[in-house]
């Protein structure tokens, strides 16, 4: 078993890409899959990267350079099997900030920085580091991120015209309130229309992207009846032409003011990237290369900056999309850059008649699905107030100054709080002649029933180990599952998430699980959390006899059924 686990890791840390694993093996039947997939999450990928761009503060052609430079490079050079990569909406208000400030040029060497850090990470290992950034800073500053989207956005969808031109997003707040009055009715009409498309198609047809029927349906309108709503056309001037290369005007006073900028799209763009290959992990029973996908992903952001593109990183929405289309390696993502290429040279002109409430409305929505607000919801009832604190300030610090500083804070805020859990758990004892053995609850003087399995856990629950846990249930040939906990003195939001995991994982192969021992703190963030309640009081046993004995009786009666 330890040898199993240790050929596995080293598996997962190999500095190799998974495209030239997968190809071994690779097949004609295998192919047309992909090719199917890398056509449809083009077409989603389409509308998206050119809403993302023009979020960001940039070209709307620019957007699909960085779909096609940084998707092709992660599919050649990324750890994961199925990962498609692109501008996200994550980047979106760090981009739109440098370059109102450093201009282009600024940009452009951020995100080359950026690139040269995450190739840095990998080489070095750090792959499985990022866990350390607790769920509420990730969770906080997701929300915060997607606030300040559907900010941004508020001007195009009411077709306000502004006064001044502000770039915080508490200035952009104030400047929605004095021009409210400027609303256009025909634009607030195109992005309802727009949002009910979006919403309503998905559950008619769904492998026709809402987003793209949004924008073909929208364009066709405002052009047949004339109305007065700006299109891309009316502020931004469209280029067809492919990318091309781009050297920036290095100094080193120019790097060092940089360097804040490409420190944090170089965190974001890691967290981002390893966020979606966990998720697509999950969708197909794989496991990525973590540190192979940050090398891939400081490569094409290199490559995206030096053909014009802006940061990139993991697309959970594409790469899902992706998934259930059939792609299962690399080749999806390489298919869906060349059809952006192709899109680009041949179809580009005709974006000038996207009509700017339709990319705010098609905004709202990559908002709305990456803001996370079940997972805020839940944290806000079962979190205790420590968490709910971290939480709460990401999501203001996010919205009122920057990224930088919400994880900042946030990581120092988390870590004074776990630092205070520490010290409020942890004793002293002197033991004389203490011997394992001789401990009479010691588990290896049970009689452990049969079709039983017994893990204790030994240890406080926190972020930084929660990972550790999930190895129960890697084997499922038994029907009890007995967790004995006397020696966790206490959980938080990720250790409660990952016992409801557990729980989950239980049900889903039919397995029982009992849980022996648990302490005060533990058992009330579980109560509040709705574990025990699902699980059963009956099984919550005060000793691990009672649940040893607990576990028999679940065992003869799922017997004779």
């Amino acid at each position: 078993m330890i040898l199993e686990k240790t050929m596995a890791k080293q598996t997962a840390d190999k500095l190799k890409p998974k495209l030239f694993s997968v190809m071994k093996t690779y097949t004609k039947a295998q192919f047309v899959k992909d090719l199917v997939a890398g056509v449809i999450v083009a077409i989603i990928a389409l509308p998206l990267s050119i809403a993302l761009a023009l979020a960001s503060g940039v070209k709307p052609e620019q957007g699909l350079y960085t779909a096609i430079a940084a998707g092709f490079l992660v599919s050649l050079l990324g750890g994961s099997r199925v990962q498609i990569a692109g501008p996200t909406a994550a980047f979106a208000t760090i981009v739109a900030g440098i370059v109102a400030t450093d201009h282009m040029e600024g940009l452009v060497l951020s995100t080359i920085m950026a690139g040269i850090l995450l190739i840095i990470m990998g080489l070095c290992r750090f792959g499985k580091l990022l866990k350390y950034i607790p769920n509420t800073i990730t969770a906080g500053f997701t929300f915060g991120i997607a606030a300040t989207i559907v900010i941004g956005q508020i001007k195009d969808f009411l077709g306000l015209t502004f006064k001044n031109a502000p770039i915080e997003t508490v200035d952009k707040i104030a400047e929605i309130g004095r021009c409210i009055g400027s609303t256009n009715l025909y634009a607030l009409l195109i992005g309802m229309l727009s949002l009910v498309i979006m919403i309503l198609w998905p559950k008619k047809l769904d492998k026709i992207p809402s987003s793209l029927i949004a924008v073909l349906v929208c364009s066709v309108l405002v052009k047949l009846t004339g109305i007065h709503v700006n299109t891309i056309g009316d502020l931004y001037t469209i280029s067809s032409a492919p990318p091309k290369f781009v050297m920036p005007h290095v100094t080193f006073a120019r790097v060092r003011a940089m360097l804040p900028n490409a420190f944090t799209i170089a965190i974001l763009a890691a967290i981002e990237s390893l966020l979606s290959c966990v998720v697509s992990d999950g969708m197909i029973g794989s496991k990525h290369r973590s540190n192979m996908e940050l090398i891939g992903q400081g490569v094409a952001n290199i490559g995206s900056a030096l053909f014009g593109g802006i940061p990139a990183t993991g697309a959970i929405a594409r790469t899902a999309a992706n998934v259930k289309n059939g792609g299962r390696t690399p080749i999806a993502g390489i298919v869906h850059s060349v059809v952006l290429l192709g899109i680009l040279v041949l179809l580009m002109p005709y974006a000038s008649l996207i009509p700017m409430p339709t990319i705010a409305a098609i905004l709202f929505i990559v908002a709305y699905n990456m803001c996370g607000w079940k997972n805020i919801r839940t944290m806000l009832k079962t979190a205790p107030k420590s968490d709910i604190a971290v939480l709460l300030t990401a999501i203001v610090l996010t919205v009122v100054f920057d990224l930088v500083v919400a994880i900042g804070a946030g990581l120092v805020l988390a870590s004074l709080l776990f630092i205070k859990r520490m010290a409020d758990v942890t004793e002293a004892h002197t033991w004389t002649d203490y011997d394992e053995e001789s401990d009479p609850d010691n588990i290896q003087h049970k009689q452990i029933p049969a079709r039983t399995r017994v893990y204790e856990i030994n240890g406080p629950m926190f972020f930084a180990a929660s990972e550790k846990y999930k190895y129960m249930l890697d084997d499922h040939d038994y029907d009890v599952l007995v967790i004995r906990m006397r020696d966790v003195p206490a959980v938080d939001a990720a250790g409660v998430e990952t016992l409801a995991e557990i729980v989950k994982g239980c049900k889903k192969n039919g397995i029982r699980p009992v849980f022996s021992h648990v302490n005060e703190q533990p058992m009330h963030a579980m109560e509040k959390a709705g574990l025990k309640q699902e699980v059963g009081a009956e099984n919550f046993c005060p000793h691990i006899d009672k649940a040893l004995l607990r576990a028999q009786e679940l065992v003869q009666s799922m017997n004779s059924k």
